[in-house]
């Protein structure tokens, strides 16, 4: 049975203006799809991606992956999942910015108790990020040091408290002394202030010359050189994010040049590719959170309307932590 929602919409690509509040219908669920009636939503610097057309898809489209809410339709193939279950997605379809929406039953996961629905929403794409970078991309056993740009940003904050747990000393960089106090209160070694130190001599002190095995950087155009400068010896880049632009002509007699340099580009999606995988991610994420070891931080709620708004924020670096949407 079709129903109605509330949802942002884009015609076209362009800045926060394109973003548009429209009443939308949402069909009955197909045979592997849940319907979800929605508490709160995740915001991501990807959404801001898809509008600006960076990623670029089909217009119109909605936007947004990540999401949290009780299930309130299931289609006929459906298993794991039941009408009233609490539940949470940090990748989907685009279209997460929705009162109400289908999504892929696979990319679904049950909230356990004790975790609420915001925490869902602020910790699912943020949470299996780190979990896939941290554990899989590069599995730290602890002990290593690392260097771990935007440490204060929504992902930033996770992975201190990851590191932490683990054993790992990580070196964060943040861009005020504010962000990085709160850095450190997460869980952060040491925290560099980029606007007023070299991020890559400072690394060099702090491991005694030694640099890094690992560099994980979603700032993008703006810190690539720099991380580079911060690996040991035939250690692995992770460009996870494009938040200052995109890498481009990269010159790859750099990395010879450096010291036989790796490189990786990761996405979610294809760290967790099946519900086995989901579920394997999400449950250690949420054991960490249960056992109180991971704390998801909010730093700023909007409701949908004001979706423009809470994109400028995150783009223009005025936020910390996770930024979500709540819902009625």
């Amino acid at each position: 049975m079709e129903t109605q929602t509330r949802a942002i919409r884009i015609e076209e690509n362009g800045g926060p203006e394109v973003l548009k509040l429209v009443t939308v219908a949402v069909p009955a669920p197909q045979k592997n799809e849940v319907t979800i009636e929605q508490k709160a939503i995740g915001l991501n610097f990807t959404d801001i991606y898809c509008r600006t057309g960076l990623y670029p898809r089909p217009l119109p489209h909605g936007l947004g992956f990540e999401g949290s809410g009780v299930v309130s339709a299931v289609g006929a193939e459906v298993r794991h999942l039941k009408v009233g279950d609490r539940v949470a997605y940090g990748q989907s379809p685009i279209g997460a910015y929705a009162e109400i929406r289908n999504v892929p039953a696979h990319q679904v996961v049950k909230i356990p108790d004790g975790i609420g629905f915001e925490e869902a929403a602020a910790i699912m794409l943020k949470g299996l990020t780190a979990q896939y970078l941290l554990r899989q991309t590069y599995r730290l056993q602890g002990g290593e040091t690392i260097l771990f740009h935007a440490a204060a940003g929504g992902v930033g904050l996770i992975a201190c408290q990851w590191a932490r747990a683990l054993g790992v000393k990580l070196i964060g960089t943040t861009s005020s002394p504010e962000k990085a106090a709160l850095a450190k209160s997460h869980g952060a070694w040491e925290v560099i202030d980029y606007t007023r130190e070299n991020v890559a001599d400072r690394v060099s002190e702090l491991t005694g010359g030694m640099k890094v095995p690992v560099v994980y950087d979603s700032v993008g155009k703006d810190t690539w050189l720099t991380s580079l400068d911060c690996l040991q010896p035939r250690g692995l880049m992770v460009s996870f994010g494009n938040a200052s632009g995109p890498v481009q002509g990269v010159n790859l007699g750099i990395l010879a040049a450096k010291g036989s340099l790796y490189v990786t580009r990761p996405v979610l999606g294809a760290y967790v590719p099946t519900y086995e995988k989901l579920t394997q991610a999400s449950d250690e994420l949420f054991g960490l959170i249960l056992e109180k070891k991971i704390t998801p931080i909010i730093g700023q709620r909007f409701k949908l309307e004001d979706a423009g708004a809470a994109q400028t924020a995150l783009a223009t670096r005025k936020t910390t932590g996770s930024t979500i949407f709540t819902l009625n």
